[in-house]
């Protein structure tokens, strides 16, 4: 049977928390062997917000080493730089054409971004599920690994599939969302009612999958429970501490009960340090790979060089079939 293929992406913005590595670096790398993947440096989404573009650059390559400590495999996956590949931008503008602005005003990322960069809503702003919808669209992909708060994006995308499919013949696939199961959600540390975010203003809140040992239990020691000192899984009572035992059980392999029953007894600070020797022992040798990689600059560049030309092979075919169908010339 033929593999489905699967796309997805994360923008430079930043160093990703371990709920980005649970919720996607880490399923990426399970799906290696089950699909053809292709993974991306989401680089154009993050012109949305100003960057200073050293610092750009760099988080590009740190991103990069990122993904291949963790375990992605270019051997096996397609792994590029979006701006590496025009085709991304010529079909956004295609797909321009057939989207309605009030589409786009609905969208929850246009409302909250333009609340947090009230200095700069630009139309990259606006037009950021469209630039997203071709990336998707681009490759045939059949399944997107997305998070719940995610599907929105999503949607855009097969809608515009549908439309386009409708209006000029079948063309693109339809993508389905793919949603893990477990840890598709970690919340704050500080505010179990929030997802935990990499551009939260507390550093407190959130664990980097950079940070080293002694931060991970600064940060642990710190986080938000509750006054009655039992180790037990309640989301709607307990959620800083359910909370702490999903984080726990994603790190450590073990069960939520098997947890529980761990902890049975005894007080939030011996569990609190358990949770961060448990992360800390999975960062720790992802860090010291990484950074041999960053080392690298030479290995790091011929994966994006050899990347590039996987994935501008297959967008050069579907950009080619729109083209033809929607009555331009061919070149």
């Amino acid at each position: 049977m033929e593999k489905k293929t699967v796309f997805s992406a994360v923008q430079p913005s930043g160093v990703p928390t371990i709920g980005n590595y649970v919720g996607s670096i880490k399923n990426w790398v399970a799906m290696q062997d089950e699909y053809n993947c292709i993974y991306s440096l989401a680089d154009l989404h993050t012109l949305t917000v100003k960057q200073v573009p050293a610092e750009l650059r760099q988080r590009s390559y740190e991103l990069l080493a990122l993904y291949l400590a963790c375990g992605i495999d270019p051997e096996k996956s397609i792994v590029f730089a979006q701006s590496h590949v025009h085709q991304h931008a010529e079909l956004t503008w295609v797909l321009n054409t057939i989207t309605y602005p009030g589409e786009l005003q609905r969208m929850t990322q246009f409302k909250d971004k333009s609340r947090n960069h009230a200095d700069n809503i630009n139309m990259g702003l606006l037009d950021y599920p469209v630039l997203m919808a071709a990336d998707i669209l681009l490759y045939g992909t059949d399944v997107v690994p997305v998070g719940i708060d995610q599907k929105q994006h999503l949607e855009i995308a097969r809608d515009l599939a549908v439309r386009f499919n409708n209006r000029y013949s079948p063309t693109f696939v339809v993508p389905e969302p793919l949603i893990p199961k477990v840890g598709a959600k970690i919340m704050s540390l500080q505010d179990p009612d929030k997802k935990m975010s990499k551009s939260d203003e507390n550093v407190n809140a959130f664990i980097s999958v950079t940070d080293g040992t002694d931060d991970i239990v600064r940060k642990f020691k710190r986080a938000v429970t509750d006054s009655e000192a039992e180790v037990r899984f309640d989301e709607e009572n307990k959620k800083g501490v359910s909370n702490l035992l999903t984080i726990y059980s994603l790190f450590s392999g073990k069960s939520i009960p098997d947890a529980e029953k761990e902890f049975e007894g005894k007080g939030y600070g011996d569990f609190k340090l358990a949770v961060a020797e448990s992360v800390a022992a999975v960062l720790a040798p992802i860090n010291q790979e990484k950074n041999k990689m960053l080392a690298d600059k030479g290995y790091l560049q011929s994966v994006l060089k050899k990347g590039m030309e996987q994935a501008e092979y297959l967008a050069n075919k579907m950009i080619r079939k729109v083209y033809k169908k929607i009555g331009l010339i061919e070149p």
